[in-house]
């Protein structure tokens, strides 16, 4: 669709191509392949002589709605679809990267992306550097000749970090490397990194673009030929991390609400976010739309909103962290975010538990965090909730 519609008119619009049948909404093709007309044209459709569909791992009707949807969504000139957010980012690296090259990624990221930095990607004598979120010199003094990508969340996971995605951008031009962000926590609704010079954006669709935390779902996202050309589809299409088309008419469906969501959740996190501030017991609140975080100004020109992600340090620790998980009632117990529902976690024995001490050290990651990620229910109900724990 054309640029000169508004994010919601695109999120509902994009990606729809009718059927004979007209309908109104996205059709759902439950298909594992597709059927020819001839030999010569399935031998067309192979050799990518001729557009089509041919099986439902790399090409899918209903995949490709929602891979026009958010790209669309993010400015970008294409999507490659995938099956989780980890198998987007594992697509990114295998699809671009090759023996020998050499990853900058930040520290403060989620737990499993660190592993596979760090422990799978290792075996393939891909090294990886990791440095602070929000110091660029660190960045630049990391580059070596080999050094092929940049990787950052922002804001991070769980302590909101925000990294400057023009700046880093910058650095990894001059250094010839691609930039990736991974936009999970703001989502397109709230900030665009490829607007910002970014070469790449990785989603976890499973996050708050499906918003109901119903199915997986992931999405690598940049300039065509640096995704449909090299690696990342080819990769795709040979390895096969594929989203179904069940899981990308779930997402399609989410995505329709995304922006009126994103305001939603924005406006009760920074709620309880300036409550939790104000609570004994409450060593640090970490979210972007205070003032008291320390990249606030950076976090007001770089995204629309705080995001709904807020996390917060108990003074007592791991005793207290646990009290309040033990203690909800409303809020779910689970590691997801991004669902309407609120949920809380504590990072350092779920999310983050396989890094290791040493690294959630580095990462700021203590015993006496914990991250909610903030829904749509009432935020006095919300705050009924957490103050059980809270004062018990």
């Amino acid at each position: 669709m054309s640029d000169e519609f508004e994010l919601e008119t695109l999120a509902l619009h994009t990606g729809i191509h009718r059927s004979q049948f007209n309908e109104h909404s996205e059709a759902l093709y439950l298909t594992s392949s597709f059927v020819f007309d001839s030999a010569a044209q399935a031998a067309a459709r192979f050799s990518g002589a001729e557009p089509g569909n041919i099986y439902s791992r790399f090409t899918n009707p209903t995949v490709t709605a929602f891979e026009e949807r958010l790209a669309a969504l993010e400015g970008a000139e294409t999507c490659v679809a995938t099956s989780s957010g980890m198998s987007a980012i594992l697509a990114c690296v295998m699809g671009l990267l090759s023996a020998g090259d050499h990853v900058i990624a930040s520290q403060s990221l989620f737990g499993a992306t660190v592993n596979l930095f760090n422990n799978i990607l290792k075996r393939f004598n891909i090294e990886t550097t990791f440095v602070s979120a929000t110091n660029v010199a660190a960045w630049e003094a990391a580059v070596k000749p080999s050094t092929k990508l940049f990787f950052i969340e922002t804001p991070s996971n769980p302590l909101t970090e925000i990294s400057d995605i023009a700046a880093l951008a910058a650095v990894a031009k001059k250094a010839g490397a691609w930039l990736a962000v991974d936009n999970c926590f703001c989502s397109p609704a709230l900030q665009r990194p490829l607007d910002l010079g970014a070469d790449l954006v990785i989603h976890s669709a499973t996050k708050y673009l499906e918003g109901q935390g119903r199915v997986l779902g992931g999405a690598v996202l940049g300039k065509r030929d640096l995704l449909m050309e090299q690696g990342v589809f080819g990769f795709l299409r040979t390895a096969g991390p594929s989203l179904s088309p069940f899981n990308a008419w779930v997402i399609l469906k989410g995505m329709e609400t995304l922006k009126i969501r994103m305001d939603a959740h924005s406006a009760n996190a920074l709620q309880i976010a300036r409550w939790l501030e104000a609570q004994p017991g409450v060593a640090r609140v970490h979210y972007p739309g205070l003032p008291s975080h320390p990249q606030y100004e950076l976090a007001r020109r770089q995204q629309k909103t705080g995001g709904g992600i807020v996390s917060f340090e108990l003074e007592k620790g791991k005793e207290a962290a646990w009290r309040v998980v033990d203690c909800v009632r409303l809020i779910s117990i689970t590691a997801n975010l991004g669902d309407t529902k609120s949920t809380l976690t504590h990072p350092a024995t779920t999310t983050h538990a396989r890094i290791g001490q040493e690294s959630r050290d580095a990462a700021g990651i203590t015993d006496g965090l914990l991250r909610i990620a903030v829904g749509l229910e009432a935020v006095e109900d919300l705050k009924a909730d957490l103050t059980r724990g809270l004062t018990a």
